[in-house]
């Protein structure tokens, strides 16, 4: 049996049609075909001796709907500035609602509907891998894709609305309210989950760009994996590594062998999962420039804390006011520490994270002590005595309540807009 070319109307169903076209019913697939994952490799070389059947039956299978530019316009209100989100990498993120009325068996709902700039750093190739990782990969740590457009030149994305934005914006954006501790270890549980999923599939799947830009959360602050346009297939058999030409990444989270070598394997995101822990404890950028020069990695000065719990009120955030638990946020740093090893090999799997960080949710030994707040006036970082109850500060003996940093910030309880929720400020390695 001959090979027929592999055209981008058989990899995906409505690709490449114009406007004026219909689309031809789509023949019945035999029921021997099983249904197996389809990888980025199967698609992204040309001589692979896939069937046009086996592409198009591994889409039908995760039933993503197909949809037309007319109806993402009408939904968006052509996609008005009044319902941009934001932008980042990919093109900009507009809002919209679904419904039966547009399309049967759409649950009604806000979605987000992602476009892709054709001038951005991103192109067709991420745009297929977003739709050949999502549409068959389903967890409730991952962002979820609805469907996808592809019309002319036009590229499309329709996700789930996560109202509550991205875990970045929480933790860094300022007039937000402090992400409370309870919250912090849901988030860093719930994206461990996710993450442990692509790795322990039966084909993995390195995520590539794991931040916090890239975890988004729904109302209940349930995170969810998003961005998917550098993931990659994991090696699989005897292979040890996935070696690539070029350094895809975002400063500041990428694994240091991966940078150094172009070798990427699940401990590559294992260690951009440390950072993201990392940041949860701090409340710290991984790259900040307006930080003094040995701060600015934060990776490189709160490394060397991080194992010993004598030093946890050194990288604590110190928005949390003391209200954390002492020893889970312990265990918590003793993990991230082991995550940033500069050795893959010495890094947990994900899967060891998740047991790990299972125990803390329940945990309530709360740290309390006095604790004096005083309101910020300016940038700077200031060193303060805790004062005991009696009021006497405890100078003259090491200050015996310990030193707690706190980090100049004006602090408000306004929510983000809806124009904040997708923004992405983080410098990309290309």
């Amino acid at each position: 049996m001959s090979l027929e070319k592999i055209t981008w109307k058989w990899i995906i169903p409505g690709c490449c049609k114009t406007r004026n076209q219909v689309l031809e019913p789509k023949k019945e697939v035999s029921k021997q075909i099983s249904f197996q994952r389809l990888s980025i490799s199967d698609v992204s070389d040309p001589s692979s001796p896939l069937f046009a059947d086996d592409l198009s039956n591994s889409l039908i299978g995760s039933k993503l709907h197909v949809f037309s530019l007319a109806e993402l316009k009408d939904i968006t209100n052509n996609f008005s500035w009044s319902n941009l989100l934001g932008e980042g990498g990919f093109g900009p993120v507009y809002k919209g609602f679904v419904d039966e009325k547009l399309r049967p068996g759409l649950v009604a709902q806000p979605v987000a509907v992602k476009l892709l700039d054709l001038d951005g750093l991103q192109g067709h190739r991420e745009w297929l891998a977003e739709i050949i990782f999502l549409g068959q990969l389903r967890h409730p740590n991952l962002v979820k894709l609805i469907g996808y457009c592809c019309e002319d030149e036009h590229r499309l994305l329709v996700y789930d609305y996560m109202a509550r934005g991205s875990l970045e914006n929480h933790l860094f954006r300022r007039f937000t309210a402090a992400m409370p501790w309870s919250t912090r270890m849901k988030i860093a549980f719930g994206a461990a989950k996710g993450l442990a999923f692509l790795h322990e599939a039966d084909k993995p799947v390195i995520f590539r760009d794991f931040k916090s830009s890239n975890i988004l959360l729904d109302t209940d602050y349930t995170p969810k994996l998003s961005d998917f346009g550098l993931a990659k297939d994991g090696p699989e058999g005897e292979e040890t590594h996935i070696t690539t030409t070029h350094i895809f990444g975002t400063q500041g989270y990428a694994a240091p062998e991966y940078i150094m070598t172009g070798h990427l394997t699940t401990k590559s995101d294992v260690y951009g999962y440390g950072v993201v822990l990392l940041e949860l404890l701090t409340g710290k950028r991984s790259i900040d420039r307006n930080r003094p020069s040995r701060k600015q990695s934060l990776v490189e000065w709160a490394r060397p804390l991080l194992k010993d719990p004598k030093k946890l009120d050194r990288f604590m955030d110190p928005r949390l006011e003391g209200q954390f638990s002492t020893k889970g946020a312990q265990r918590a740093a003793l993990l991230a520490y082991k995550c940033l090893s500069n050795h893959p090999k010495c890094r947990p799997t994900m899967g060891d994270v998740v047991t790990i960080l299972e125990p803390l949710l329940d945990l309530n030994d709360w740290f309390f002590e006095p604790f004096v707040y005083v309101a910020p006036t300016d940038e700077s970082v200031t060193m303060e005595c805790l004062v005991n109850e009696k009021g006497d500060s405890n100078e003259g003996d090491g200050c015996r309540g310990g030193w707690r940093r706190r980090i100049n910030s004006t602090m408000s309880s306004v929510t983000h807009s809806d124009t904040s929720l997708y923004r992405i400020g983080n410098s990309k390695i290309v």
